[in-house]
């Protein structure tokens, strides 16, 4: 689709410098071309700019003036890419519907608009609702309720059992995963995540929350509105997430933590059971500390190379004085 630079900048609320060029594609400033969008949202971006041939770029608004360039000044600029790539590339519209290969329950509600993709299984009592999206090889179990214009990626399965056993006579028992899964509105979760009904109650996914590849959310995990948690990350059973928290990649949180809204826990992470991961400063390592702590003990290990040279010195020097 081909908009003018005036009439995308309109879309995002911004203020246009230079010629009203036309506008048909997307792309890195690397590879854009004259008549492609790019965007610059950071110090390297911005070096990057200035040899990129592309035919308008989103800024900052204390962008230097564009000498001859055509810019679209925005608070946001990254953000505001992803609202116009959806305008200069609108992509083909997901058929609605269900699948021929798919098995639906007959018990199961769905709203006209929803796609079920190849595949699916979708159980018992499924609640699913309009503009929601199931690609290739969803397993809904029984007794799931998804929001609105929520998105499910393919391989994903929802509402298996939650891992709960106890210990009887010397060997584990199955405790009966008796809850449900509630997924909210405007929810995407990626290709092969999972997330397991609650053992009594509900396992929740707030409004708005987005699951990356292969992320885990255990039994009775509350999870908030507009969550970010990026792939690999595991939550173990009764975790809950607050509000606009985020969730680095291969993150483990043990049982019963709670993350405070807006929080945010760097990759590679290990919150303990328990644990209470208050909102501020980031949280790194594991166990997770304040982020300038971890970089502290990070610069120490650095330094044990160093230091063991060291002591092998001085302990060279006590047994020559030693020996005197």
């Amino acid at each position: 689709m081909t908009k003018t630079a005036a009439e995308l900048a309109a879309l995002v609320s911004g203020q246009l410098d230079g010629p009203d060029v036309s506008l048909s594609g997307v792309q890195a400033l690397e590879q854009a071309g004259p008549t492609d969008l790019s965007f610059v949202a950071n110090r390297k971006a911005a070096e990057a700019a200035t040899g990129s041939i592309a035919g308008c770029l989103l800024v900052p608004p204390q962008w230097p003036e564009p000498a001859g360039r055509t810019v679209i000044r925005v608070e946001d600029p990254r953000a505001a890419f992803a609202k116009l790539i959806r305008v200069l590339k609108p992509g083909h519209k997901s058929a609605r519907g269900v699948h021929f290969t798919a098995v639906v329950d007959p018990s199961a509600r769905l709203a006209d608009d929803v796609m079920i993709g190849a595949g699916c299984v979708i159980g018992r009592e499924v609640e699913i609702g309009p503009g929601s999206r199931l690609h290739a090889n969803v397993t809904i179990y029984d007794e799931v309720r998804i929001g609105v214009r929520t998105v499910i990626h393919s391989g994903a399965v929802i509402g298996a059992d939650g891992f709960g056993f106890a210990m009887a006579d010397g060997r584990w028992e199955k405790f009966p995963q008796v809850g449900v899964v509630v997924i909210g509105d405007d929810v995407e979760i990626g290709a092969n995540s999972c997330i397991d009904r609650a053992a009594l109650g509900e396992t929740v996914i707030g409004d708005g929350t987005k699951l990356d590849n292969m992320v885990h959310i255990g039994h009775n995990c509350r999870i908030g509105k507009h969550v970010v948690i990026a792939a690999q990350t595991g939550l173990s059973g009764g975790v809950t997430v607050g509000d606009y928290a985020v969730i680095g990649g291969q993150v483990g949180v043990g049982d019963k933590a709670r993350i405070e809204s807006k929080a945010v826990i760097g990759s590679g992470s290990g919150i303990l059971t328990s644990k209470i991961v208050r909102a501020g400063e980031p949280v790194w390592g594991t166990p997770a500390r304040a982020l300038k702590d971890y970089l502290e003990v990070l610069a120490t290990m650095n330094r044990l190379p160093e230091m063991r040279e060291q002591l092998k010195q001085a302990l060279a020097k006590i047994d020559e004085l030693e020996k005197r």
